[in-house]
């Protein structure tokens, strides 16, 4: 294979389009990772620059009708940033309309340096991007995307173009997969590799393959390698859990809640040993985990049971029930592997459904130890089946048709995703899609406690909870001293080895996280007034994955440290002069998980009316949630129903309407 770079329109005008996702940073990130990486192996690089010239006014009609002037050479938006700008010797390609392949010079230099593969990065997916990588399908040439260094201001439109393309044009993956495809890396060093999917209790065998590893994040040490299940082994899967509801659904309410109660116990009872496994596959501080565990058990306990006499009077001549959704598709993260999944699993069983579980490929390992610990606890096998993978392995049981229904929880990108196959099949889904949450800090606060009460939730686990406390939004006058104390009570917080049991902040669940969000700060320097690390000295471990708690000091509202869910040990100071400006700071993200408000108790009334979020606080930070209480987002964070509480009868079951005589009673098997 003889493979060509293809970096298509990574210039500031298009960088700078309002609601690009992922955001420019992370996209250039992802092209600079690829660009240096072929740099290093010798890959030829183009780079593909629209470009306009103002005096001939070659814009696209579209562009005129809208009075859009973008590009335009000579301006600093034509320009790349610098660390994707073309060095001297690589080719650069200009074009008015979209594809790069409009420009002929293109043609001519794959024809002259024999390329028959395009490794693809750049702005918009869903158009120019797209554009060229049909025109390169069309060449006959192999495609693959950078899906890392790839993003468009219209990702409902772009998860479309992924699926669209991957089924016929071009394969995804991430820059580091790319290169290293390529470049005659091995990936398993040897690291076990858990198998596909589990079915019936069955693990089905590891096929051949490249697949990625996991790495300790406490030392960087390879843990296990994760073999994708492939479309039959999600076919499987599902057949195996829609068959196994059929019995499952007969059942008298009380019989699908013992097993769910045996399986509450057996966790509770392993909480230490399921403990360490989550400090060692995610760097979960122990004594955390723990809690997760336990949190676990209660959850499974607040499952909802239906009603022994299931129809109830709608009208003289009418009744109506709530019957299973059917097989349900939990997609579940990394972050929280054990809450999040029993906690939809659990009123998924209890009213009368199966489930099709997709842990991310850092849970896997505890994914199968609690998949085990669920059939010894008396849940029919078959009942829950298990596949593991990527988001390809995610999207695949997503369209499986027996699924009836997603839940998941997870990025923004796997929203969209989520949200064009469930509107495509016209299924229902849940969605809970993370949260950039903040706390409003106001005269009447115990400024000791609020500091103590945010330092934890924002830096506890390194940041890595969707309820973390991203940001706090300070009265002007109170500023100084809350960062001081913020400041203390983050200094206080035992930062180190997830296996010790006083460790409060780990570290981030790998290397690239570490690095990703390590970068966002380096980035909010010339933003801020200034960035506060309470912990001096080396990281805890050298080759762990460690990064220390950092406090960003007076951002811009509209700088990217305040816009974006860093999900990373950081927590972003805000001023507010009056309380109308610390309301709209607050809610002034896309996201609306969760607010809280410390003090301020003549503005309470004003902020439970105001605020935007699913989840509202008062006097503790937002981290944490209650197991009986409903939980979901707001805005861009949720879809659908919340979790937990009434939200669980909602989404697990649907309404059916009964015109006539009441059924006869049934008999249970």
């Amino acid at each position: 294979m003889r493979p060509l770079l293809l970096l298509v329109d990574m210039q500031n005008d298009f960088l700078a389009a309002p609601g690009l996702e992922p955001g420019a940073a992370e996209i250039v990130r992802g092209a600079a990772r690829l660009l240096c990486g072929a740099r290093a192996q010798g890959i030829p690089v183009i780079h593909v620059l629209t470009a306009i010239d103002a005096a001939r006014d070659d814009r696209m009609p579209h562009w005129k009708a809208l009075g859009r002037w973008s590009c335009v050479r000579g301006t600093p938006g034509h320009a790349p940033p610098p660390e994707v700008s073309p060095r001297a010797g690589e080719t650069v390609v200009e074009k008015t309309f979209f594809s790069a392949f409009a420009a002929p010079e293109l043609d001519r230099v794959l024809g002259r340096v024999g390329a028959d593969a395009l490794f693809v990065a750049g702005v918009h997916l869903h158009g120019c991007v797209r554009a060229t990588v049909l025109d390169a399908y069309q060449r006959g040439l192999e495609v693959w995307i950078a899906e890392d260094a790839v993003g468009s201001d219209d990702p409902l439109h772009a998860a479309v173009t992924r699926r669209y393309l991957e089924g016929r044009a071009a394969r995804f993956a991430s820059a580091e997969e790319i290169l290293r495809r390529f470049g005659g890396e091995g990936a398993a060093e040897g690291a076990a590799v858990l198998r596909a999917a589990v079915v019936g209790g069955r693990r089905s065998p590891a096929a051949p393959g490249d697949w990625p590893i996991h790495r300790s994040p406490r030392d960087g040490r390879p843990l296990f390698a994760v073999a994708a299940a492939d479309a039959s082994g999600v076919a499987e899967a599902a057949r195996a859990s829609a068959a196994a509801r059929l019995e499952w659904e007969r059942r008298p309410p009380g019989d699908r809640l013992r097993p769910l109660e045996r399986l509450a116990d057996r966790l509770e009872a392993a909480a230490v040993s399921i403990a360490r496994d989550l400090a060692a596959d995610v760097g979960k501080p122990v004594a955390e985990a723990e809690a997760e565990v336990r949190r676990a058990g209660e959850l499974l306990r607040a499952a909802p049971s239906p009603p022994e006499e299931p129809w109830g009077p709608a009208g003289a001549e009418t009744l109506w029930r709530r019957a299973p959704v059917g097989l349900v598709a939990i997609v579940t993260p990394w972050n929280n592997p054990v809450g999040i999944p029993l906690g939809k699993i659990g009123p998924a069983l209890s009213l009368g459904n199966a489930v099709v579980w997709k842990p991310a490929p850092a849970a896997s390992r505890v994914t199968l130890a609690i998949l085990e610990t669920a059939r010894e606890a008396g849940v029919p096998e078959g009942l829950i089946n298990v596949v593991l993978g990527d988001h390809r392995t995610a999207r695949a049981l997503m369209e499986d048709e027996r699924v009836d229904a997603v839940s998941l929880s997870g990025s923004s990108a796997a929203g969209w995703t989520a949200q064009e196959v469930c509107a495509r099949r016209r299924i229902p889904l849940q969605a809970e899609l993370g949260g950039n949450n903040a706390a409003i800090v106001w005269e009447g606060a115990d400024l000791s406690a609020a500091a103590a009460a945010v330092a934890r939730g924002a830096f506890g686990f390194a940041g890595q909870r969707c309820t973390a406390n991203r940001r706090a939004v300070v009265q002007d006058l109170l500023f100084d001293r809350f960062l001081e104390s913020v400041a203390a009570a983050t200094a206080a917080l035992r930062w180190g080895d997830p296996f010790d049991p006083s460790t409060e902040v780990g570290p981030l669940v790998s290397a690239a996280a570490r690095d990703r969000v390590a970068a966002a700060i380096a980035r909010s320097r010339g933003e801020a007034e200034r960035i506060v690390v309470p912990h001096a000295g080396p990281a805890p471990d050298g080759e762990g994955a460690y990064l220390p708690p950092t406090i960003v000091v007076g951002a811009a509202p509209g700088s990217e440290i305040v816009q974006t869910e860093t999900f990373g040990p950081v927590l972003v100071l805000q001023r507010a002069r009056d309380f109308e400006e610390a309301l709209a700071l607050s809610g002034g993200v896309r996201q609306g998980l969760v607010t809280a408000l410390f003090g301020a108790e003549a503005q309470a009334g004003r902020f439970l009316d105001r605020a935007r979020a699913g989840v509202l606080k008062r006097d503790r930070s937002t981290e944490g949630a209650d197991a009986a209480a409903p939980f979901g987002g707001w805005k861009f964070s949720g879809v659908g129903p919340p979790e937990h509480g009434p939200g669980d009868v909602e989404f697990y079951t649907r309404i059916q309407a009964l015109y006539g005589a009441p059924p006869r009673p049934r008999e249970h098997a």
